[in-house]
């Protein structure tokens, strides 16, 4: 069995508040995009076996959310056969665009399948909260406010059917230090839905906490959004805390000013 992991954008990021338990507080809203992994997956009672292609995943692979998802359902049913699994890696890591989150959820999504499970998403929702705090978005993959840690989801009406999404990846590594370094927690001032509602406010006022800092430490990151904009687009942002860039155009835009050491990527959505 076989399915197609996407990666996300964030549209507006705010980081609101320092948690006790050293995480922070946010606001955004997430919307699934259609660049995708591919994710397969063979009952195997035999031996369970691991593989992958694509993009070089580095770390222990016994750190993959693909697997950590597979021994949170094994605590919980002991018993389920072993699998033999294959990832196919496109969508950039460390990029802001959440695929390995994905990866963790849509493996849950598989395994509920496969094992014949019949886990209804607020109990994939729960178990994709264990693998870390995007993973759950990815379980519905609709449109939604997250808040929390971006664990606690909202539904929202919002839709970008026939525009076009230009993204870029310049492979620029930010960590998690980094991209909070430069941050001083604060309630947002404006509101994001009443934002989200009228696209003519979005190149003002929906933003994300994390681009002064790190367009600060990466400056070119800055001369790729203002080229978005150059070319057309009517909101043009970082994705989470970067370093993927993207813009949203009316139209197909024709200009693509990037060589061949970015991940650049086009798509009607």
């Amino acid at each position: 069995m076989i399915t197609f992991p996407n990666a996300k954008i964030n549209l507006g990021l705010h980081i609101t508040a320092k948690r006790k338990d050293g995480y922070h507080e946010i606001e955004t809203c997430m919307v699934p995009i259609p660049l995708y992994d591919a994710l397969e997956m063979i009952l195997d009672p035999k031996k369970q076996s691991w593989s992958s292609t694509g993009l070089p995943i580095p770390g222990d692979p016994k750190d993959n959310l693909i697997l950590k998802a597979q021994n949170i359902l094994k605590k919980d049913f002991p018993g389920l056969p072993n699998l033999q699994i294959h990832l196919h890696k496109n969508i950039p890591m460390g990029a802001g665009l959440g695929g390995g989150s994905a990866d963790g959820a849509f493996a849950l999504k598989l395994m509920n399948n496969l094992y014949d499970l019949i886990l209804d998403d607020f109990f994939l929702e729960e178990y994709a909260a264990q693998l870390g705090s995007d993973c759950p978005f990815f379980i519905e993959n609709t449109p939604k406010i997250a808040k929390g840690r971006g664990e606690i989801l909202e539904p929202i009406d919002l839709s970008l059917k026939g525009d076009f999404l230009v993204l870029i990846n310049p492979g620029i590594h930010i960590g998690t230090k980094e991209a909070y370094a430069g941050i001083t927690p604060a309630p947002p001032k404006v509101d994001l839905k009443e934002v989200l509602a009228d696209r003519k406010r979005w190149k003002s006022e929906l933003v994300n906490d994390f681009e002064p800092s790190i367009f600060q430490n990466h400056p070119e990151l800055a001369e790729i959004k203002s080229k978005l904009y150059e070319m057309g687009a009517y909101y043009a942002a970082m994705s989470g805390s970067g370093s993927s860039m993207f813009g949203l155009f009316d139209k197909k835009p024709h200009e693509m000013p990037w060589d061949e050491k970015f991940f650049v990527f086009q798509s009607e959505l």
